[in-house]
Formats: structure tokens, sequence, C-alpha cells
């Protein structure tokens, strides 16, 4: 891709010098010959891709790139200039005729003093260098910004995935844990949870590799999560779950909502049917406002968040930067997480 578009900043600048030098030819009061199309355009054309090219590949990327040398970097650009001066001047003094020679207003032929000449010749080699500069530190620039962003893109990537492959395990660990506690009380829910349980992996293994899924299929797995969570309580779990406005193929990254309900269960009160974890999700087709509030269980001295809310808050800032609200509530009997997303 470099490549590429380095080539096409290349072919329009000489295609401009080209056209140029044809409206040049074409503007001439008198048919130049083939011969003095050459001296003019095809030695002079050649002199000067050469100081071009000498600058472009040989002394920035030596002297400037790679060594920093300035001072070396100046002398060469001054020895170049004074070479292909000599150079042109050479060819303009063997072709006088038709290089230095020119009609005056009365139509006298005359010649071009060769101090004047070589002040000219100085003055286009000079352009050429410092196009060949502009060109070569152009390019390179944003070469270096394509290479950060793709750098920067795959850092993100892979804090991402390392991010994801924390919740998951963390997700099935407490899990396997709850199923544990049922297996080990002999309960009959236990083949509901493994079945409960085998269906949220699927959703987790399969569906949220994608970078977005639908919300509606995120809220389904929110909703097979509690009715796991349900299957460790002997009454069940007392949980109100609203939902309101346009739930339907709105885009969202997986796996951002379940830290904040697995939160919710892990420290707070479940099972208090007059103090129920309450989740509350409003959306439309561009902004998803969820909020969710539990009874702190003070028997649970675990810090509020950890892992699972400190995964989602680093997710939400890689990937809705400048568009998410997060606000913490830590009261002395509650703790409430609502969350605002531009979708």
């Amino acid at each position: 891709m470099k490549n590429r578009g380095s080539f096409l900043i290349h072919f329009i600048f000489w295609l401009i010098v080209i056209i140029i030098c044809g409206l040049a030819i074409a503007s001439n009061e008198r048919r130049l010959s083939p011969h003095e199309i050459m001296v003019h355009f095809g030695y002079y054309g050649l002199i000067n891709i050469s100081i071009f090219y000498i600058n472009y590949t040989l002394l920035i990327p030596q002297l400037v790139q790679d060594r920093k040398r300035y001072g070396m970097y100046v002398f060469s650009m001054l020895l170049l200039i004074v070479f292909m001066c000599i150079l042109k001047t050479m060819i303009a003094v063997l072709n006088s005729d038709i290089i230095l020679a020119y009609l005056s207003k009365n139509g006298e032929r005359k010649y071009t003093e060769i101090p004047e000449y070589i002040v000219r010749s100085v003055f286009t080699s000079g352009f050429f260098i410092v196009i060949s500069a502009l060109i070569k530190l152009a390019i390179d620039w944003f070469g270096n910004e394509r290479v950060q962003r793709k750098l920067e893109s795959e850092k993100k990537d892979m804090e991402l995935q390392f991010l994801k492959s924390q919740l998951n395990p963390h997700f099935l660990f407490n899990s396997l844990n709850n199923i544990y506690s049922l297996a080990y009380q002999k309960s009959d829910k236990t083949a509901d949870a493994i079945l409960k349980l085998s269906e949220i992996m699927r959703y987790m293994i399969y569906e949220s590799n994608d970078s977005w899924v639908s919300l509606s299929k995120e809220i389904e797995y929110v909703k097979s999560f509690i009715e796991l969570q349900k299957l460790r309580f002997k009454d069940g779990a007392a949980v109100e779950l609203t939902l309101n406005g346009e739930i339907d193929d709105q885009q969202i990254v997986p796996l951002i909502l379940i830290s904040f309900v697995e939160n919710a269960f892990k420290h707070g009160v479940a099972n208090d049917p007059k103090d129920p974890i309450k989740i509350n999700i409003i959306a439309n087709q561009k902004i998803l406002h969820f909020s969710i509030t539990n009874k702190k269980n003070n028997q649970n001295k675990d810090e509020m968040g950890g892992v699972g809310l400190n995964n989602v808050e680093r997710r939400l800032q890689l990937l809705y930067p400048e568009r998410y609200k997060l606000n913490i509530v830590n009261s002395a009997t509650h703790y409430t997480s609502e969350l605002m997303l531009d979708i």
C-alpha cells in the first residue's frame, strides 16, 4: 500500500513537470528540431531527475533519517548542486547556439552570460532538491502514521483479547462453583443448571467471538445468566428485569453488561423479595441506558467490583471512547451501576 501511494505521488509530480515542459515547447515561436528538444529537455531532464533521486534515495535516507548527520547532508547537497551546475554549464557551452542564444526585443541575436546561466542552474537544481525532500518527508510521515495506527490497532486488539480471555474463565469459575454447591447438596436443580450453563457457554464461545452482536442477543444472554443464578436459591432469586424502548438489532460489544449483573449476584443480596436486584434497560436506535441496583450483603467482605468491573470499564475505554458514561454509586446499603452507551 505504501509503495502504491509513493508511486502515485511520484507519477503525478513528473506528469506535471512533463506537461509544463510540453507547454513550453508548444509556446515557442519557432518549431524546435528533435536535436534541440533533446538538448533542452532530454539532457537537462536526465540531470534534474538525477538530482531529485540522488537526494531522495541516497542523501536523505543515509544522512538524515539513519544517522542524523545534518551537517554532512547540507555539505553533500551543496556538492551535488555544484557538480550538476558544472555539468549543465558544460552542456550549455557546447550547445551555446541552442541553450544560451536568444533574440532580443529588436530581433538581435544575443547570448546569455555564463554567470547568469549558472545562477539559473543553481535555482533549478535547488528546486528539485527541495521538492524531492518535501515529497520524501511527506511520504515517510504518512507511512509512519499508517504504521503507528496499525500498531495501536494491534495493541488494542491484543488488550481486548486479553480482557476477554479474563472474562470467560472468571464467569466459568463462578458458575462451576455454583453448580458444585448444587451437586454437593444433591439438588434436583443440578441438571438444569448444567444445561443452562451449556447454553450460556455456547453464546460466549461462538457468538461473542464477533466484534459486535445484536442487543437482543446480549439481553437474552443476561436473562439466561439470571435463570442460572436463580437455581442456586431454594426459593429462586429476587430479580426485577425491566425492558423498555426498542430492543432489536442495535449492535453492542458482546459481554459488556454481564459483569454488572454477575457483580450484583456475587456481592449483593439476591434472595430478598422485599429488596430485589433491580435491572433496568432502556434502548432506542442511538442510546442504551442500563442500570442495576442491589442490596449489599454485609456478610460478604469482598470488595465490590473486582476484576469484572475493572475489566468492563477498560473495554469501554477502548471500544467506546467518548461514547459512554459510567456512574457507580456505593452507598451504605446499596450498590448501583449506571451505564449510558452511544450505540
